[in-house]
């Protein structure tokens, strides 16, 4: 038997799989196949009647489109992302620009001591990501290696008279330098200590060092002050750890630029000259001269048995008064014993101490300002000491001195400006100053007279004003030449402030305290002391009017060193 064929209406599928489930059932009309085409069109690619272009859904009617889904150009779809036709509102900027967010950044022309400065009066979380100008291994900087080198040139800096200030300033730029961030140095008179926490979650590496000794070479303290320079910029030099402790060696292994012997000389030269600048002759000059090198060499063979400064500086005082003793003794009256004992007292007075006390104490160092003030008062009472006993002495020998003899009248100007600038320079040796800084700073210390004698003698304006005037000046020159050479202000400076120092003052004062005239003894020294103060307060002055005149560090507006507002004494 043989099955009748039907149509392919009558056709069954013997199972389901033998169509596909997207066919369409029997019955339902096929839709028509679609044409092949060689070039397949992307998936990514818009589908027919979507229009990008604003101008294509205007209402012009030339955006029609043809094909599936076609139709007049008000049916046309769209995109989301573009603005309607009307939309002419400008595209508001990006939150971060094409070129990048503008980092921070303290510029390399302006000193290193301004930068850091700036920094430091910066809270932690506003200061700049450090950037590590000296190389270190893979692993990272040795964080107590840097540590401890940061402490050593602070020690070096702190131990050479430098101010708070400037010390925090060369170890945070050392730090900084090698890499280390979040890093706090703290300077007290005789203890340094800095503290580095590498983030919120580590434990915090502190480190400190005492200052024992301190001493007085300008010429070391300027070369410490190019290793930080050259470690804080390396454009020029590289400078790794092996070779920054290498030539910190150097610096401590160094010679003083100057014998003992041209130190002895350089403070009889000084003394002498203030001798005559107070109205002394040539005879005053070599007797005063003599005087003072009698109580360096004094005050050195007490260093060598190991007595503290307060007896050396009493021991060096009494020379120059018992010289000036024996001159009244003699009744010589060619000879001005006022003008021995006053060369040999500006010899003494502790000039760098004060400075250094005040300006610490004006930007807010007030514990290492009080320490410092407290040591140039115990040296001060040795120098009273020391020059009371040998005017109680003369007084009851019958030496005949006389506590009016001031200044000479003011007629010999050139001589008093040539004295004032000889014992600039010799004040200079005494500091061991380097070579290259010993005209510089001579020639501010003949401007600081000429003002101060302009003003006091042929003015008539009260000392201490003229004394603020001519140290403000001091400080503004040395400064500026500091910052011109990339170095410490104090070789610039100090010395400058020799022929301004009250050694006249302090002397009557002491004469009136001896011959039992207090008030008028206690009235010169009140002189003295606001004469020194307004010295101190000049040279502070003079250094931050002349930072008015730089460029101000950093790429942010402001001030380049903030500092605490304080008014009506809360």
């Amino acid at each position: 038997m043989v099955a009748e064929q039907g149509g392919p209406e009558d056709q069954k599928p013997q199972s389901d799989e033998a169509r596909s489930a997207f066919v369409p059932p029997a019955g339902v009309e096929q839709p028509a196949a679609p044409q092949e085409d060689d070039h397949p069109t992307s998936e990514f690619s818009l589908p027919a009647g979507l229009h990008t272009d604003p101008s294509a859904s205007s209402g012009s009617g030339q955006g029609s489109a043809s094909g599936a889904g076609g139709g007049s150009a008000s049916d046309a779809l769209s995109s989301a992302f573009v603005p309607p036709s009307g939309y002419n509102a400008q595209q508001p900027p990006a939150f971060t620009p094409a070129h990048g967010v503008p980092m921070v950044r303290l510029t390399k022309e302006a000193p290193w001591q301004d930068r850091m400065r700036t920094m430091l009066r910066m809270p932690v979380f506003d200061r700049p990501a450090p950037e590590m100008v000296q190389k270190t291994d893979d692993s990272g900087p040795a964080v107590p290696r840097v540590l401890d080198l940061t402490l050593r040139i602070g020690e070096l800096l702190l131990a050479g008279g430098e101010g708070a200030e400037d010390v925090e300033a060369a170890m945070f730029a050392v730090s900084r330098s090698y890499g280390l961030d979040r890093c706090e140095p703290t300077v007290t008179f005789t203890l340094l200590s800095i503290s580095h926490q590498p983030s919120l979650v580590d434990d915090p590496v502190t480190a400190s060092r005492t200052v024992r000794r301190r001493g007085t070479d300008y010429t070391r303290l300027a070369a410490v002050f190019q290793l930080v320079d050259d470690i804080t910029t390396a454009e020029h030099v590289e400078v790794s750890l092996e070779e920054a402790y290498r030539r910190l060696a150097e610096i401590r292994r160094n010679r003083h630029p100057y014998p003992g012997w041209v130190l002895t000389a350089a403070a009889g030269v000084l003394a002498g000259s203030a001798s005559v600048l107070v109205g002394g002759g040539v005879l005053v000059f070599v007797v005063a001269a003599a005087g003072a090198m009698l109580g360096d060499r004094l005050a050195w063979l007490c260093a060598g048995r190991g007595l503290p400064e307060f007896y050396q500086f009493t021991a060096a005082a009494m020379p120059p008064a018992a010289m000036g003793i024996l001159l009244t003794l003699t009744h010589s009256t060619d000879i001005r014993p006022s003008a021995v004992i006053t060369g040999g007292l500006f010899a003494l007075l502790p000039g760098r101490a004060l400075v250094a006390g005040v300006q610490d104490g004006l930007t807010g160092y007030y514990l290492t300002a009080g320490a410092r003030l407290l040591e140039v008062m115990y040296f001060f009472i040795g120098i009273v000491a020391g020059v009371l006993l040998m005017l109680y002495l003369g007084v009851q020998l019958g030496a005949q001195l006389n506590p009016e003899a001031r200044f000479v009248p003011n007629d010999r100007p050139v001589v008093q400006i040539l004295a004032s600038m000889t014992l600039t320079l010799a004040f200079a040796i005494l500091l061991q100053q380097e070579r290259s800084t010993v005209l510089a700073v001579t020639l501010n210390g003949g401007v600081a007279w000429i003002i101060y004698g302009a003003m006091a003698r042929t003015g008539g304006i009260s000392p201490v004003a003229a004394t603020a005037v001519a140290a403000g000046l001091v400080g503004l020159f040395g400064q500026l030449l500091s910052r011109y050479r990339y170095t410490s202000s104090l070789p610039y400076i100090t010395a400058a402030i020799g022929p301004l120092l009250p050694g006249s003052a302090t002397y009557f004062g002491l004469l009136g305290v001896a011959q039992n005239e207090v008030d008028a003894g206690l009235a010169s020294l009140s002189t003295a002391v606001a004469t020194a103060l307004a010295i101190a307060i000049g040279v502070n002055l003079g250094s931050e009017i002349s930072r008015l005149f730089m460029r101000v560090p950093g790429a942010v507006e402001g001030p380049s060193r903030r500092a605490a507002k304080r008014t009506r004494g809360f």
